[in-house]
């Protein structure tokens, strides 16, 4: 299948083609930023950023086509993500697949934002089902058994706040500029990590939890309390060392749990954590098993992993997966594991229920 993907969940606008049959094959993945538009506001906008995709989209996606090679008619599948996210801007990538959709006379295949990150492994290469995902991104922190294309078991999620969350909170707190992730891991290399107590949530409490509200506070009683000169190297390590073993425990108990899976995928954002990779590959190894992670830059937003998934989930459940299509609405909140939507917290955005 040739699959144009289309993701607009947050900040991000992107679009991609892929070739998808026994294997895949990137044609093209295009991905932009709002840094630029958000700047001032020390934060995502959702009114901004559902016009910046509005706007930035039918270019972005031309250009996708044309570096493929590939007419709009030629498609065999456009999928765009249907959420979960800021609602603005997925209803601006929906509503304009729907339109794509129905000028090129292409079936549409409405995506879970998070099940692009659950499957995007596949562009690194062939993981067997069933597998064990710790995701981790900045509105979603889990843990999931990824049995097929369309079917995942979530074992723990967070009861407050995501990882990625915490990091741009705590980079914000210190005031560095950009992304969060990469800001605190730069600049946590020079850093000394014992130096400040870190909260540790959860520990001896069973399942496969998490919580990183208590961090985020820990954090900034020590920027207010500072009587002299904040090390901002030191915090940003001992933070970044305190989050990333938590991750680490709760992903160890979830192994325990995985039943036949022996692969630990990590996807989202803060996969690309350096630290946290390290950790990930000795915690696999220790217990036997292989990690996988996505390239790096698939595993930030970008659309090829929403191309991939739709093209699985549609040759996974045939033509019926897009019936009634063109009346979906899209879904701010949408666990991936329906059957724990109302069971814990974090079975949406932010920690909050679907």
């Amino acid at each position: 299948m040739t699959v144009l993907g289309i993701e607009t969940s947050c900040d991000d606008t992107a679009a991609a083609v892929l070739r998808v049959g026994d294997g895949v094959e990137i044609l093209s993945s295009k991905v932009t930023s709002q840094v630029a538009e958000h700047a001032d506001f020390g934060g995502v906008v959702p009114e901004i950023a559902a016009r910046a995709h509005a706007v930035r989209l039918p270019d972005l996606a031309a250009a996708a086509l044309a570096e493929a090679g590939v007419a709009p008619a030629a498609l065999d599948l456009i999928a765009a993500t249907a959420g979960p996210g800021l609602i603005g801007g997925v209803m601006s990538g929906f509503t304009f697949a729907k339109g794509l959709s129905l000028a090129a006379g292409v079936p549409l295949m409405p995506v879970n934002h998070l099940a692009g990150h659950a499957l995007s492994v596949e562009l690194s290469g062939h993981v067997p089902f069933p597998y064990l995902l710790l995701l981790v991104s900045g509105g979603h922190t889990q843990l999931l058994v990824v049995e097929d294309a369309v079917t995942f078991r979530r074992l723990g999620t967070t009861i407050d706040d995501a990882a990625g969350e915490a990091f741009d909170k705590t980079a914000k707190l210190l005031g560095l500029d950009g992304a969060g992730g990469p800001a605190i891991e730069k600049l946590a290399v020079n850093g000394d990590a014992a130096r400040y107590d870190m909260p540790r949530p959860l520990l001896g409490r069973p399942g496969c939890d998490f919580s990183f509200s208590g961090m985020k506070t820990a954090i900034r009683q020590h920027v207010e309390e500072a009587v002299i000169a904040l090390d901002a190297a030191d915090i940003a390590a001992s933070f970044q060392a305190a989050a990333v073993a938590h991750l680490i425990s709760r992903t160890a108990r979830a192994i325990e749990m995985a039943g036949e899976a022996r692969h630990l995928v990590a996807a989202g954002g803060v996969a690309a954590n350096t630290l946290l990779r390290s950790e990930l590959e000795t915690l696999a190894t220790s217990e036997g098993w292989q990690l996988v992670v996505p390239p790096l830059k698939f595993c930030t937003d970008n659309a090829a992993m929403i191309a991939l998934a739709g093209a699985r989930q549609y040759l996974h459940l045939g033509p019926e997966a897009i019936s009634g299509v063109m009346r979906l609405a899209p879904r701010a909140r949408w666990p991936l594991d329906e059957r724990e939507a109302d069971v814990t917290l974090g079975s949406g955005r932010k920690g909050r229920k679907a």
